[in-house]
């Protein structure tokens, strides 16, 4: 997609100053691409004794990338630079808001950084193989230190957690996501209520009967291509321990999945995935190797990920088109059944352990109580040691569960051990997103009968021109306004759940 504005900025030679500032921020993007392919590959095919040597490597990278993006060329660049169409202007605007933040951090305190992150993940690996949060436990004391010295350098107005989630929600602040999360809170423990008073929806030991892990696999792999346009042209699937997404281009993108007995943490974990990659393929190619190369937000990006997943993946139309594949790749699965018991069956409510297992009416309750704990540890009210008793009595009180190990329960997520504070909260507003930009994009006919006729072709196009082709070139309250009228909003979200599951559960 061409705008008027790029074709001007093509036709124009950049200023010589221009061209350098272009030159200095591709040579950060390759190297930040080399430290993700490096992630990348630690997570699949790593031999486990390299670990060490890894997180040196990684150290390095991260050094390197970061000493050159705040040195003080780069800021003499960005000051002198000359932007000649939108293209450009938006790059600059980026870069300088990605450099004044960046040059709080010294690069020391990046490579301690980049190297406490890496001990950190290897030893949660480790803890959570063995079901014992004692020995991840000095690690994630490291990573909380260094998320209060992270905020201390960033700076703060009113909580060190607003300038840690900044770096995944711009603009976001933690006294917002407060009142999203008790919106939200009081809004759907009622619905959640009802829907366990009602009793079972559908025979649901069909989620568990045997399919076998190929076949998994290459069905949520063809789907992901058919429905929703992931190829293997640009895109490859492998295994983790925790199912994730990278791209090191618009034309690399990895993604990986996990196989289970729980068939659909497999087939649906395949497909938030692919909600991901095809967000980074959307991204305009005119932003290749700048700043502006990416998703505007965690919350946008994950807004994708739970639409595919979700709002598509777990509708009756999609299953209406799909159920024959499924025959095919797994008879014992589909033995007895139609497409609307499946229907049923996949959007099962019932609190759960497991946060990427959990359904829409209780995914929301995980991350809450996830975004307390961090900001209870982030303000030393809460220490590390007593953070498997603390995770087991919000587990209780939101879901009436209690985990019987560490590794259902606390050592779950990779999040901690890779540094991520602040990032759990992009999920829930991911989740609100998603359904406001859905809807939005059903007012076009032609989105609205394929999305009914699970035909997503209109809908994608339509995700590309508004959402996806912008990259960071509009921050999330700019996108959300832009793409659906309107700011964020908890409102559509709440009614889908409603009308969704007062259907399958038949509530009066």
């Amino acid at each position: 997609m061409t705008t008027p504005d790029q074709t001007a900025t093509e036709a124009t030679p950049a200023h010589p100053t221009m061209q350098a500032l272009q030159r200095r921020l591709g040579q950060v993007s390759d190297l930040n691409a080399a430290a993700s392919l490096l992630s990348w590959e630690q997570e699949t095919f790593m031999p486990e004794e390299a670990a060490p040597v890894r997180g040196q490597q990684l150290a390095t990278l991260a050094g390197l990338s970061h000493e050159l993006f705040t040195a003080p060329e780069t800021g003499d660049l960005l000051t002198a630079a000359q932007p000649q169409g939108e293209t450009d202007r938006a790059v600059v605007r980026v870069a300088r808001r990605d450099h004044a933040k960046a040059t709080r951090l010294p690069t020391a305190f990046v490579e301690e950084q980049t190297r406490a992150q890496n001990e950190a993940h290897h030893a949660w690996i480790e803890a959570r193989s063995r079901s014992d949060f004692g020995t991840f436990a000095p690690h994630l004391e490291r990573m909380m230190d260094l998320a209060r010295r992270q905020a201390d350098l960033m700076g703060f107005d009113e909580h060190p957690y607003d300038a840690l989630i900044d770096d995944y929600e711009p603009g976001m602040r933690a006294s917002q996501v407060r009142a999203v999360f008790a919106d939200l809170r009081d809004r759907t423990l009622p619905l959640l209520e009802r829907i366990r008073a009602a009793g079972d929806a559908a025979d649901y030991n069909v989620l568990t009967r045997p399919f076998p892990p190929q076949a998994q696999k290459d069905f949520a792999w063809r789907v992901a291509g058919e429905a929703f346009g992931l190829q293997g042209s640009f895109a490859r699937q492998d295994e983790s321990a925790h199912p994730f997404q990278s791209n090191f281009s618009r034309s690399d993108i990895r993604i990986t999945t996990r196989v289970e007995p729980y068939w659909p943490a497999c087939l649906f974990g395949t497909w938030h995935e692919t909600g991901h990659a095809m967000y980074e393929r959307g991204v305009s190619q005119r932003w290749a190797r700048t700043p502006v190369s990416a998703g505007a937000s965690l919350g946008v990006h994950e807004s994708q990920s739970r639409m595919f997943e979700n709002l598509l993946a777990r509708s009756l139309p999609f299953w209406e088109r799909y159920f024959p594949q499924l025959q095919q790749a797994a008879p014992a699965v589909t033995d007895g059944l139609d497409a609307g018991a499946l229907y049923c069956a996949v959007n099962r409510v019932n609190p759960s352990l497991i946060r990427v297992e959990a359904d829409e009416v209780t995914y929301n309750f995980h991350v809450m109580l996830r975004f307390e704990l961090e900001l209870a540890l982030l303000e030393g009210s809460l220490a590390v040691r007593d953070l498997p008793d603390a995770w087991n009595e919000k587990m209780q009180a939101y879901l009436g569960l209690t985990p019987p190990d560490d590794a259902r329960g606390v050592l779950q997520d990779i999040h901690w051990s890779a540094g991520l504070i602040g990032y759990f909260p992009t999920y829930t507003l991911g989740n609100l997103l998603s359904v406001q930009l859905l809807e939005a994009a059903q007012r076009d006919p032609a989105v609205a009968q394929g999305v009914a006729a699970a035909e997503y072709g209109p809908l994608r196009a339509w995700l590309v021109e508004h959402v996806h082709q912008h990259g960071r070139s509009l921050t999330p309250a700019e996108l959300t306004v832009q793409a659906t009228g309107q700011a964020l909003t908890a409102d559509p979200y709440v009614a889908y759940l409603h009308r969704k599951y007062g259907e399958i559960y038949r509530l009066d």
